[in-house]
């Protein structure tokens, strides 16, 4: 499968991800493609191959909000994700936070809003918040 929205934990860092700059190829490569990806669908997937792979749901939104409630975003322990918990601005957070998360077993609460200093360097700044919730997929 192929997705727009996969890409590898150092381009969403880089602001790749928000700017649209990625490299074409498969979904799990690390590198962004075409065409739409079910989100669980990819997760299993890699977990059936063997992968680590965390999940990250957005909980809530207040105010402006990218994306709406329950949005995912699937990362795989090399840095590939599909999906999306905000459109491209907070995706980089995220997936640094889901590392952390398949590498240490706990789970995170992430909140990010104009109150936060972080929401302003990954594009909150139009007065939304958003929660995520960030979680290690177990076998």
């Amino acid at each position: 499968m192929t997705n727009d929205q996969a890409m590898t934990d150092n381009q969403a860092a880089s602001g790749q991800a928000a700017s649209g700059q990625a490299a074409s190829g498969q979904a799990g490569s690390g590198q962004a493609g075409s065409g739409n990806v079910d989100v669980l669908e990819q997760a299993a997937e890699w977990k059936a191959a063997g992968a680590p792979v965390a999940l990250a749901t957005v909980v809530s939104t207040w105010g402006s909000s990218p994306r709406p409630t329950v949005s995912q975003l699937a990362v795989r322990g090399d840095g590939a994700f599909v999906g999306s918990v905000s459109g491209g601005c907070i995706e980089g957070a995220v997936v640094s936070e889901a590392l952390d998360v398949i590498h240490d077993g706990g789970t995170r609460l992430l909140d990010f809003g104009v109150t936060d200093e972080m929401a302003w360097e990954v594009g909150l700044a139009c007065g939304g918040t958003v929660e995520v919730f960030v979680e290690r997929l177990e076998d």
